[in-house]
């Protein structure tokens, strides 16, 4: 198999964007408050994480970010995507065949609404969009 380049710098920029894209995808103004509805949370009865916590959430999520993008740079490599519009077809094809087809189980098997499924599929769908964006424009 051929050894491929991994630039650091673009996977390092991906987990950027892509937790940015987290926070703000769900924030209350776009989808937090139906997120936590769906997902059928009480908010006021919530207990508040600790900092502590709260680190290991987004340190994990962000190693998860960064193993992603790290994939999905040698996926790149493999293929040569190397534009910012060939990323973005990797990503979506990434998204379609692995992502959106494993959420989806989330509403046939553990019966979870289709909205929670579009809610958290559409997150991955622009993440991964973006993501092969960088990636792929910086091969």
């Amino acid at each position: 198999m051929a050894e491929a380049t991994v630039n650091f710098l673009a996977v390092l920029a991906a987990i950027i964007v892509n937790m940015a894209l987290g926070f703000l995808w769900y924030s209350k103004p776009m989808f937090g408050n139906d997120f936590i509805a769906l997902l059928g949370w009480n908010v006021k009865k919530m207990n508040k994480p600790t900092s502590g916590e709260m680190a290991k959430s987004i340190g994990g999520g962000a190693l998860a970010t960064g193993i992603m993008a790290f994939v999905m740079s040698l996926f790149a490599e493999y293929i040569g995507a190397n534009t910012w519009l060939f990323g973005m077809q990797l990503g979506f094809q990434l998204w379609l065949g692995f992502v959106a087809t494993v959420l989806v189980g989330s509403v046939l098997w553990e019966r979870k609404p289709w909205k929670l499924f579009f809610i958290n599929s559409g997150y991955w769908f622009v993440a991964l969009l973006i993501m092969g964006a960088i990636i792929g424009g910086w091969q």
